[in-house]
């Protein structure tokens, strides 16, 4: 195992989640006092387990068919058109 990759990863995936709408559910749901506070933090921290499991796969799957390079390209071309559609509805 590499440290350095659990640190970074850790800190890139916790950072991104922070105010996202994944939190903001888990919020509503936590402030609903019929919901257990432990079955509201089961249950979301299990959604990220199974989520971030399954984007582990697709990229192991996609690094055997494609260059790492273009994933990256992919992916932060991704980001930039998240960030310009969000301001723009802002």
């Amino acid at each position: 195992m590499d440290i350095r990759v659990v640190l970074i990863t850790f800190w890139t995936i916790f950072l991104a989640e922070i105010g996202d709408k994944t939190q903001l559910a888990t919020v509503l749901y936590a402030a609903d006092p019929g919901n257990k506070k432990l079955s509201v933090f089961l249950g979301s921290a299990l959604a990220l387990v199974v989520a971030s499991g399954i984007g582990v796969l697709a990229g192991s799957f996609l690094s055997h068919q494609i260059r790492h390079r273009w994933i990256s390209w992919v992916a932060g071309i991704g980001f930039i058109v998240v960030g310009i559609w969000t301001i723009i509805k802002a």
